[in-house]
């Protein structure tokens, strides 16, 4: 007799996985202490003072819940983008919105496009409502847009995730190139535009608010957690027509926003110098990486993110070893995960003391192969 199962014959046939293995999930299955943070592409400069002075205040009243509307949020968003506040959608980070749209627009067995090596948690989605992946390896370690344009017409896919600037490579395509890209794509495709890197990248790199805005085949999906430095406040938002930002309300959790992390998402909109000076810290410390990299023999690769990914030179399981290497000093650092994107490591930007760690131990690590 069959043994019994009472999930789904989708989910019972998936892995029990999660696309990243956290920092803490290392310090308890090896024993190790971190000591740099700086492998999850998180901001180590952290938020304002005025964001964190408002999450101090909105504690006590945490025991409310969010408003199910966002408005004060989507408000605030739409005046900063110069946009209408129907134009945004709110969700619990890039991931949850992410989630949504794939449950949105797939059904089981339907192609998404996507290139090969990108953002795992949206295959991770895709996986997860039966969608089929159809990938593109990079060229130049850029996601190449004509081999995209070219899957997406061939398979009919009604959707394609595509980064700019990228995870994980931290390349970057300029306004022009993304605007043709989304102008040539079949009005059945939607399009998401990841632009959780776009407050560090060059400005050329982002097109304008107005040149997507009336496309409902484009969903451009930005963060709190990278430049604003809230990772763990989970505010994400969406960018895109009314009727495509309003199809969100039928299946999104409505009270799913804290109220800590939403006030100090509306405190961070209204403190942009403290942006533009983290910004600028973010710079410094990307090429602060790219001196060490190179002063070790490896090359760094030019970034619009708040990470440097940097060619070992050889094979992922290298790669590999110096990464395993680097956690044994308490530097905890990634890699992209499939070749030849895996001959890189790739570093986030932090304080000088974590820099002081990973130029400290670097050369010990390499030192021993």
């Amino acid at each position: 007799m069959p043994a019994f199962s009472r999930f789904t014959p989708l989910i019972s046939a998936l892995p029990a996985t999660v696309p990243f293995v956290g920092p803490e999930a290392i310090e308890r299955n090896r024993g190790l202490i971190v000591k740099a943070r700086i492998g999850a592409n998180e901001n180590g400069f952290g938020p304002a003072p005025s964001a964190i002075e408002a999450m101090c205040a909105a504690a006590g009243e945490t025991w409310k819940y969010a408003d199910p509307e966002n408005f004060d949020l989507k408000q605030a968003l739409a005046a900063h983008l110069g946009c209408k506040a129907e134009n945004i959608a709110v969700g619990e980070g890039i991931d949850s919105l992410l989630g949504l749209i794939v449950r949105l627009v797939i059904d089981p067995g339907l192609p998404v496009v996507t290139s090969f090596g990108a953002y795992p948690t949206f295959n991770f989605h895709v996986a997860g409502h039966g969608g089929r992946l159809v990938t593109v390896p990079y060229v130049d370690d850029r996601e190449n847009l004509d081999g995209l344009l070219e899957a997406v017409r061939r398979e009919n896919a009604p959707l394609i995730y595509f980064a700019n600037p990228d995870n994980p490579m931290g390349s970057w395509w300029d306004a022009d190139s993304i605007v043709a890209f989304a102008e040539a794509l079949p009005e059945t495709c939607l399009m998401i535009l990841d632009e959780a890197y776009c407050e560090t990248g060059p400005a050329d790199a982002m097109p304008a608010i107005s040149a997507l805005i009336g496309r409902p085949n484009v969903i451009r999906t930005r963060t709190f957690s990278k430049a604003y430095g809230m990772a763990g406040s989970r505010v994400g938002y969406a960018i895109t027509t009314p009727g495509t930002a309003q199809a969100f309300d039928k299946i999104r959790n409505h009270f799913g926003m804290n109220r800590i992390g939403v006030a100090a998402a509306l405190a961070a909109l209204k403190d942009q110098a403290y942006l533009s000076d983290v910004i600028g810290r973010i710079k410094a410390s990307r090429d602060r990486i790219a001196g060490i990299a190179a002063a070790n023999g490896l090359k760094p690769l030019p970034s619009a993110t708040n990470f440097v990914a940097i060619d070992c030179g050889r094979d992922g399981a290298y790669a590999r070893s110096i990464v395993d290497g680097l956690m044994e000093h308490g530097v905890f650092i990634r890699m992209p995960g499939v070749a030849p994107l895996n001959r890189c490591i790739r570093v986030s930007v932090g304080p000088e003391s974590d820099m002081a760690l990973l130029e400290e131990a670097l050369p010990k690590v390499l030192k021993g192969f």
